[in-house]
């Protein structure tokens, strides 16, 4: 029986021994085809390492420690070599980076092979267990160098084209008060998020494709060696600053909140559509490369990997979160809305890729604080909105708008709500349910909007109770003028130009065409009364009272003309239709009175009483409204 114990362990090492030959003699088969890559024929040869390495030990159990520490001493000696070495393993060959680790996977099998020896507690075993483990933590220590200068020497960066989001709102709204706004700003030419949406949406290799097999046989490595934590350490410092620098790329600055909320309005514009940009890059093409890179990686080592992706990306992610929160805490300016609604709709279409990039227990906290910012931006956004009734009924004047032009508050307000019916199912969706939960918070942007209701929809109802403020507003603008007359030229140009912005845009749809009809015989109205109350008078000194002769009549008819005439033709109508039309209907008012009143006295009235001919007065009428002042000094007679 004794005997059979004392051979059982050479039996056992000789049986180990024909396997591991027989399975080397495969290694070195498959070794000899053309046929392989070079990640499969450089995992071939770790393996035949491993198994050389077994093999030692596998003899060693026969008898001593002599083979496992001379063993242990090659192993060690490449490891200090490296040591004194200034260059990289792996920037000197694919021989030297293989070499290195067989000689860590040698260290290895010594650690393993000692626990199963018979231990003496200050014995040789012991001393050669620790001569390994001080071995392998400067062999690891060297790994993550070789790591972090591979991450870093092979990092790859892109720099996306440039699309701007909203190209109809570019610097239209930028100053506090309703300054004048030029008409030919506003163009309806908006670029909708999903019309550049190819131009970002890929996934980019963060690191050279050729140097992912070397990464990963320094994870299987670090991680044979329970190494992996340190691994993860240097790997997410390697990737958290690669994204960091990608943000100086993007020209995004880490901005306080106190920083935003000092930023003057061009520089808040800027930053906004950086911002905007920079969360579509970020998200949609760096962070799902960065996750794809993890899993090539890491994928083998389960949780592992998903802790890594969230550690490398949250700080950025919520740095980008925290510009947002800053945007959300300052006054609410109507000029910000644009802004607000493209910062909005961008978290809207994202939100679906971000909750996939942060599946993950670990990564609950980022949806979390995403869909916060989203909601807070939709809430921000309505309230700002909300408030532009407000703005517009507090904008009051002290003196009244020269020659009743077309006042900067109507340029500024339709021009405005011409932005926005490409928000409509953003706005419609905010207006809708103030209260709504985040679930329903989310809009995806259709650009072929279905106009068929939306006259009753609430961004239709919320406009024309902004139009009808800034109509109460133009009334009480329109009292600054002493000049009845003046008052109605005003109100005329102001509604005339609203209804021509409503009615030459997408407007139309949510007014109406029976507000159009409404407004354009408001207008119509101000201008018969304009006539009414300037001409009517006039037209009346040429009437016969019975107590003034016909040379007086004719004098003060002609001294009411050129006091009219001296006056309004300081006036304005930049509309020439419109000018043209109101000149008709004085000129129809006043030229048939005038010439009866000659017809039918010509005989009593000499042509020197007779300051103008019929043609000539018609023709000073054309004057009217042209915005600068005409001299009556050359007036033809005929």
């Amino acid at each position: 029986m004794h005997y059979c114990q004392s051979i059982m362990p050479t039996y056992e090492a000789e049986v180990e021994q024909h396997i591991i030959a027989a399975t080397q003699h495969i290694l070195k088969a498959l070794g000899a085809s053309k046929n392989l890559n070079d990640d499969f024929k450089r995992a071939l040869t770790e393996l035949d390492s491993h198994l050389s390495t077994m093999t030692m030990i596998t003899e060693s159990k026969g008898g001593g420690f002599s083979e496992i520490e001379e063993q242990l001493k090659h192993a060690e000696r490449k490891i200090i070599r490296w040591e004194s070495d200034p260059s990289f393993i792996w920037d000197s060959g694919p021989t030297e980076a293989i070499e290195y680790l067989q000689a860590v996977n040698a260290i290895l099998t010594v650690i393993e092979s000692s626990g199963g020896l018979s231990l003496s507690e200050n014995g040789k075993p012991r001393e050669i267990a620790l001569q390994a483990k001080h071995a392998l933590q400067r062999a690891m220590s060297r790994l993550e160098e070789e790591l972090c200068h591979i991450l870093f020497q092979h990092k790859q960066y892109f720099k996306p084209r440039y699309v701007s989001f909203h190209s109809c709102a570019e610097d239209v709204f930028y100053d506090k008060s309703f300054t004048s706004l030029e008409d030919e700003i506003v163009e309806e030419t908006s670029q909708r998020d999903g019309e550049d949406r190819e131009s970002v949406e890929c996934s980019l290799d963060l690191v050279d494709p050729h140097v992912i097999p070397e990464i990963k046989s320094i994870a299987n490595i670090m991680s044979a060696s329970n190494y992996i934590q340190e691994f993860c350490e240097a790997f997410i410092g390697s990737r958290t600053e690669a994204l960091y620098e990608y943000f100086s790329i993007l020209e995004i600055e880490k901005l306080s909140i106190e920083d935003v909320l000092k930023l003057e309005w061009d520089s808040w514009n800027r930053e906004t559509k950086k911002w905007m940009w920079a969360m579509k890059v970020i998200i949609r093409v760096y962070l799902a490369s960065e996750k794809r890179l993890c899993e090539q990686i890491l994928g083998d080592f389960g949780s592992v990997n998903s802790f890594c992706f969230i550690e490398i990306s949250k700080a950025s992610v919520l740095c980008l979160l925290n510009f947002g929160q800053a945007v959300a805490m300052g006054p609410h300016k109507p000029e910000k809305l644009i802004r607000l609604l493209d910062m909005y709709e961008i978290m809207a279409n994202l939100h679906l890729e971000l909750d996939s990039l942060f599946s993950e227990d670990d990564g609950s906290f980022v949806r979390i604080e995403y869909h916060k910012l989203l909601r807070r931006l939709g809430d921000y956004a309505r309230e700002t909105f909300m408030r532009f009734g407000n703005a517009i009924a507090s904008d009051a004047s002290l003196h009244p708008f020269p020659g009743g032009r077309i006042h900067h508050l109507t340029k500024y307000v339709m021009n405005y709500m011409r932005l926005l019916p490409d928000y409509c199912d953003t706005l419609n969706l905010l207006l809708k349910d103030q209260d709504a939960d985040e679930s329903n918070a989310v809009v995806e942007i259709d650009n072929e909007q279905d106009f068929s209701s939306s006259t009753s929809c609430p961004m239709a109802c919320h406009l024309r109770s902004i139009t009808s403020t800034l109509e109460s507003n133009l009334i009480g603008k329109s009292k600054l003028y002493k000049d009845d007359s003046l008052q109605f030229v005003f109100l005329m140009n102001n509604i005339h130009y609203m209804v021509n912005k409503i009615k030459d845009s997408d407007l139309r749809h949510f007014f109406g065409d029976e507000w159009i009809r409404k407004h354009i015989g408001k207008f119509q109205q101000h201008a018969t009364s304009y006539v009414r109350a300037t001409w009517s008078s006039v037209v009346s000194m040429l009437r016969d009272d019975g107590k003034t002769t016909l040379k007086e009549r004719c004098r003060r008819f002609c001294l009411a003309f050129e006091e009219l005439y001296k006056n309004q033709t300081r006036w304005y109508i930049p509309d020439l239709r419109l000018r043209e039309d109101l000149q008709i209907s004085i000129s129809q008012k006043v030229i048939p009175a005038y010439r009866n009143f000659l017809g039918n006295n010509n005989s009593n009235v000499s042509d020197k009483h007779v300051k103008y001919a019929t043609d000539d007065l018609e023709e000073l009428l054309f004057d009217l409204f042209v915005g600068s002042p005409r001299s009556l000094r050359n007036s033809r007679r005929r």
